[in-house]
C-alpha cells in the first residue's frame, strides 16, 4: 500500500468517534500483557448486598453495570461531558445515581456516606475519598502511572507531549493515602507490555489518550507513523510499555 493510501486509512481511524470507555474497536488489533492482579475480583470480594458504593469516573458505566451493583445504593461520577450524558440516560434505569464531578476535592456527598469506593483510572483526592467513606469502608483504585506509554509518546511527539507527571507512581500514591489516614492493605505495581498489530490501531489509541499524546494528529506524525509501519511490516507489531498500580485501602474504624 502506498503512502497516500496509508494516510487515508490512518485519517479514517483518527476520525472515529469514541464513547464511554469502550475499546472494542481495538479487539484483535491490540494485545495487552495481563496484570498480576484482578481488579474485578478484588472489587467483588468487597461488595455486599447492604453496601452503599460509588464508582468514580465510571466512563460509560460499562464496568460498573457488569458488577450487577445494588440498585438504590449505587452512585457514579463522571467528568467527561459526552460520557456523563450517556450515563445520565442509561444508569438511572438500573437504580444508579450519576453526578457530574470535575473537582477531585469537592465530591457531592455527605461525610461517611459510602462503604465502598471504586476508582479505575480516574484522578482522586485521598483526603476527599477518606471523608466520604464510613469507618471501616474500603477504597480500591487501579491507576495509570506516569510512565505509561512515555517512550512511545516521546518517539511520536517529542518531549512535553505527556501531561501526566512521571513521578505519579505507587510510592507517591501510597504516601498520600497514609497521610490522609488510610490503612493500605494491598499495593502492587506493574509495567505490562502492549503490542499494536497495525498502525491504525495506534492512531485510534493515541487520539483518545490526549493526555499522553498531546496534539497528536496523522498529519503531524505522518513520517513517524510510516517508520512504525516499517517496523510492523518486519516484526508484526509495535510495542509500548504501560504503567499500572493498584491500592486497596481501608478507613480505620
Amino acid at each position: 500500500m502506498d503512502r497516500s493510501e496509508l494516510k487515508k486509512r490512518w485519517e479514517a481511524e483518527e476520525a472515529k468517534v469514541f464513547q464511554g470507555w469502550d475499546f472494542s474497536e481495538l479487539d484483535g488489533r491490540l494485545e495487552e500483557e495481563e496484570l498480576p492482579w484482578d481488579y474485578r475480583t478484588l472489587v467483588q470480594q468487597e461488595m455486599s448486598e447492604n453496601a452503599v458504593m460509588l464508582d468514580m469516573g465510571t466512563g460509560g458505566g460499562e464496568f460498573l453495570l457488569s458488577l450487577s451493583p445494588p440498585p438504590g445504593r449505587t452512585y457514579a461520577t463522571e467528568a467527561y461531558p459526552p460520557n456523563y450524558e450517556l450515563c445520565r440516560a442509561k444508569l438511572p434505569a438500573y437504580g444508579i445515581e450519576v453526578s457530574k464531578v470535575e473537582e477531585d476535592d469537592r465530591l457531592p456527598y455527605e461525610d461517611e456516606f459510602f462503604n465502598l469506593v471504586l476508582n479505575r483510572h480516574e484522578s482522586f483526592s485521598a483526603k476527599e475519598v477518606y471523608r466520604i467513606l464510613k469507618p471501616g469502608g474500603v477504597f480500591i483504585t487501579q491507576q495509570v502511572g506516569g510512565r505509561n506509554n512515555r517512550e512511545l509518546s516521546r518517539n511520536l511527539l517529542g518531549e512535553g507531549a505527556m501531561k501526566t507527571p512521571a513521578e505519579f507512581d505507587l510510592a507517591h500514591a501510597v504516601r498520600d493515602m497514609i497521610e490522609a489516614g488510610f490503612d493500605v492493605e494491598v499495593q502492587q505495581e506493574a509495567f505490562p507490555e502492549v503490542k499494536f498489530r497495525d498502525v491504525g490501531a495506534l492512531v485510534y489509541f493515541a487520539k483518545i489518550l490526549e493526555w499522553e499524546f498531546a496534539d497528536f494528529s496523522v498529519e503531524r506524525c505522518f513520517e513517524k507513523l510510516c517508520e512504525l509501519q516499517n517496523i510492523i511490516d518486519q516484526t508484526g507489531f509495535v510495542s509500548s510499555r504501560e504503567h499500572r498500580f493498584l491500592i486497596l485501602a481501608r478507613k480505620e474504624r
